[in-house]
């Protein structure tokens, strides 16, 4: 089978990031209008509009996303920062932030604004590694390995190709 024909089986799987539930707003508020209720354009913020619909009971993350039209991982980081997330993690979260065990041997490692912090950032990394190394600690190592992809993404979607590079290399390496 090929992987063409998986795909048109799994129809279902389609994943809804368009965003577009624009048909299901103008219904209500074209309902809302035939009953002569008055409809106010949204003036709210996104991270308003984010919390509000946490508080009333939105609690899916990828609904939240369609409403409001914004990135999956900018309302889990409003909905983290309003205290109504926990244990959300991805590229852009803070390293900075308890996530395992690990969090406390790799906080303030990760640096990237120009080619010397990130080559001691990278250093560091090693550092750890080979520490977790040296104790047969593999998830250790793999917090490491995590953390300088975490870094390579970072500064390639700053603009930062040569410091990029630098975290590339040394996953390539491990």
């Amino acid at each position: 089978m090929t992987t063409e024909e998986i795909l048109e089986e799994m129809k279902p799987l389609t994943l809804e990031l368009d965003y577009a539930d624009e048909a299901l707003e103008r219904e209500r508020v074209e309902a809302a209008q035939a009953e002569g209720v008055e409809v106010e354009a949204e003036q709210r913020t996104k991270k308003e509009q984010i919390v509000s619909l946490f508080q009333s009971g939105t609690k899916d993350i990828a609904e939240i996303v369609r409403r409001v039209k914004a990135r999956p991982s900018y309302v889990a980081q409003v909905l983290q920062q309003a205290g109504h997330l926990d244990g959300y993690f991805d590229l852009y979260t803070t390293t900075g932030r308890e996530q395992n065990v690990y969090t406390r041997y790799f906080r303030n490692v990760l640096h990237f604004r120009n080619v010397e912090a990130a080559r001691e950032s990278v250093a560091r990394i090693d550092r750890l590694y080979n520490y977790f190394e040296r104790l047969g600690d593999r998830a250790g190592q793999h917090q490491a390995m995590i953390l300088a992809l975490t870094g390579k993404n970072r500064a390639r979607w700053s603009g930062k190709q040569e410091e990029s590079q630098l975290f590339s290399d040394w996953l390539a390496a491990h």
